[in-house]
């Protein structure tokens, strides 16, 4: 996270998001070194900015993408397409042929629909199935919408095969910041349980994909890398019948999350009932949609410009008409906050900006990007 003495410096006006590229690269070095053998494969949706993705792709990482867009925005900065994994299993059929004809040829792919738009617009190309895993450990479960289960996937593969295209792999997903280290060594286990039906079939995977939901710190504990690392290099090891040549990961919010501040000025402060309410020119809308989308909200590290030892709870909310728009709820922050002080928000480095719109006319905050000592708007 950058630290406070670096907010103070920034003269541009709010609200605005920070970003630490040094942060970037120094989490990336710590995921490949609690991954050993395992390659990255930045999943870019959570944060596409070109700046992050020039960082890794200097970092020697590879890219996952969800679009054909997203894979023209990684053309731009010159990475290769064969470099990339289009792993969302529902693609449309022209995004297939385009990335196919760009040089890009994996595919995932979880039905036999999506296995017959892939044989028709990307021939010959190599797939790979997504499992459905327990995911019920994680803020964000993802199996109702993707996977199939080992049985399936092996009937899956061996349909890829007549359908003259490549099988290639397998991956699963845990679920979006999982709190649960074990959920990748049950999951490993299910991959290595379709690899030994489909060897007695003359099926060999060259790739195994851990997928992503590698979480990050904001105000609760979850499990560090280190440790999801020790439990994916076990399971890794006893695969049975065998390792496949190929390990990669798809982390996207564990390695830009926390790199990021947010800082948003106070539009209103407001007494209602009991209850202290500060008003922000930042909400749920245009930069903070992940609240909306989990029962509890999102435990956002908080502070302020204003100083103060004497904290009072504060329900934080955005500049929207829209009741909705309320980000937190009893917020320790200094009880003399006024309009125009500034609050700052940090681990917004991940699915702030990808998601945020102009709703109400209120804009997202400005990225800004730090690194080697040097402030920079987005080139």
């Amino acid at each position: 996270m950058t630290s406070a003495a670096a907010l103070e410096v920034i003269d541009t006006p709010t609200p605005y998001l920070v970003t630490d590229l040094d942060a970037i690269a120094r989490q990336h070095a710590a995921f490949e070194a609690a991954m050993p053998g395992v390659r990255t494969c930045y999943a870019m949706k959570c944060n596409p900015s070109p700046e992050i993705l020039r960082t890794l792709a200097g970092r020697g990482s590879g890219f996952e993408i969800a679009s054909l867009a997203e894979l023209r925005m990684l053309q731009a900065i010159g990475v290769d397409p064969a470099e990339v994994l289009y792993s969302n299993p529902v693609k449309p059929p022209t995004h297939i042929a385009e990335a196919f004809r760009a040089g890009l040829w994996r595919f995932s792919f979880d039905s036999p629909n999506e296995l017959a738009k892939i044989a028709e617009q990307a021939p010959g190309a190599a797939v790979y199935v997504r499992l459905r895993v327990d995911d019920t450990n994680s803020v964000f479960p993802l199996s109702r919408k993707f996977g199939t289960d080992v049985e399936d996937a092996y009937d899956l593969m061996l349909l890829a095969r007549r359908l003259g295209l490549r099988p290639y792999g397998v991956t699963f997903h845990v679920g979006s910041q999982c709190t649960d280290a074990k959920a990748w060594h049950n999951a490993i286990r299910g991959a290595g349980e379709l690899m030994t039906m489909l060897l007695a079939d003359g099926v060999e995977l060259e790739m195994l994909d851990l997928g992503g939901g590698f979480p990050a710190r904001y105000t609760s504990d979850v499990p560090t890398i280190e440790e999801i690392g020790t439990v994916v290099t076990s399971a890794v090891a006893s695969l049975l019948p065998y390792a496949p040549s190929l390990l990669v990961a798809e982390p996207g919010r564990h390695l830009v999350a926390e790199s990021s501040v947010m800082a948003a000025t106070v539009i209103g402060r407001e007494a209602r009932g009991d209850e202290h309410w500060v008003y922000l020119e930042v909400g749920t809308y245009n930069g903070l949609m992940e609240v909306l989308q989990t029962p509890g909200g999102w435990d956002f590290p908080m502070w302020a410009s204003r100083p103060g030892a004497a904290l009072l709870p504060f329900t934080v909310t955005g500049p929207t008409c829209d009741s909705t728009d309320t980000v937190a709820y009893n917020v320790p922050l200094p009880a003399g906050l006024e309009v125009g002080d500034v609050v700052y928000i940090g681990s917004t480095g991940a699915y702030t900006l990808a998601y945020a719109s102009h709703f109400n006319g209120f804009p997202p905050p400005i990225p800004l990007f730090v690194g080697s000592g040097s402030l920079r708007a987005p080139r």
